[in-house]
């Protein structure tokens, strides 16, 4: 049986792929499937790929075609989440700023260079009218190293998924100064072009399994319990991301991906726009 390497972050977007596991759907479909969490975010997930250490990740549109455009060998299967990534802004509770303006001249902390979070603070900079160019950032590769950097002054501030974040800043570690949702789909299933060619049909019924799982997803019972439990949520936080999050089964549009070149070619964080064309392959 044919094994299929996974990689995602372990936040509650990927709740359906452990569901789909722990119930054997995807043997059941006769696929092996291996999970492998990648708390470090997108830039690591698009390292990975190009190292052929995974097949497959759930990864963030954004840093995957930005990674694509810049030579990575992988092409996007599928959306996977259709609705924005809302990322909080936040910075320690002892920190002197108190609003997002006041970040103009700060250092960023980012999970790696390529990742959201490094993407993110180029286009919300670039929203403000910020120079770029000056932008200072300091790599922590994790939510844990990120909280210890703010706290000990190593970085002023941290952009990272909302709901995430909420118990942090319910803790009174964070403070959050607002939200930056972003200005495109949040998620997207891709895959090295190696792996695509070689185990074509495995990753079809791969695909197959987890969109039936997403498409269902918020019909089954106390999901928002589950969530809840599981991500160490409240439940109303969990309730409100719940209806703000849409989980897609369709490929990315060519249009969408347009959008993003053109952003990122604005941040200079590609050298050209290419066909999007490049950037996807249709399994089915």
């Amino acid at each position: 049986m044919e094994n299929i390497k996974i990689g995602g972050v372990p936040e509650h977007f990927n709740l359906p792929w452990h569901l789909a596991l722990e119930e054997g759907l995807f043997l059941k479909a006769g696929v092996s499937v291996e999970w492998i969490d990648i708390p470090e975010g997108t830039g690591a997930m698009n390292k990975a790929l190009r190292a052929k250490e995974i097949d497959l990740a759930v990864i963030l549109t954004g840093g995957v075609i930005k990674d694509i455009a810049n030579g990575n060998p992988s092409k996007i299967l599928q959306l996977y989440v259709s609705s924005p990534l809302l990322w909080g802004v936040h910075v320690s509770q002892e920190s002197p700023f108190t609003a997002i303006d006041e970040l103009q001249f700060a250092k960023a902390a980012i999970s790696r260079y390529g990742s959201g979070s490094h993407v993110m603070a180029h286009v919300q900079a670039k929203q403000r009218g910020w120079d770029t160019s000056k932008l200072d950032f300091e790599v922590v590769n994790t939510l844990e190293n990120a909280v210890e950097a703010l706290i000990n002054g190593k970085a002023d501030y941290f952009m990272w998924e909302h709901f995430t974040t909420k118990p942090i800043v319910d803790a009174g570690v964070f403070r959050r100064l607002g939200d930056f949702p972003t200005p495109w789909s949040c998620f997207a299933i891709a895959g090295h072009l190696e792996a695509i060619t070689a185990k074509r049909d495995e990753i079809k019924i791969v695909l197959d399994v987890i969109n039936d799982m997403t498409r269902d997803f918020k019909k089954i019972p106390s999901i928002d319990r589950t969530l809840a439990h599981r991500y160490e949520q409240k439940l109303e936080d969990i309730q409100k991301w719940l209806s703000g999050t849409v989980w897609s089964q369709e490929q990315i549009t060519s249009e969408e991906i347009n959008k993003i070149q053109s952003k990122l070619l604005e941040l200079q964080m590609i050298e050209k726009e290419m066909d999007a064309k490049e950037f996807y392959v249709n399994l089915h």
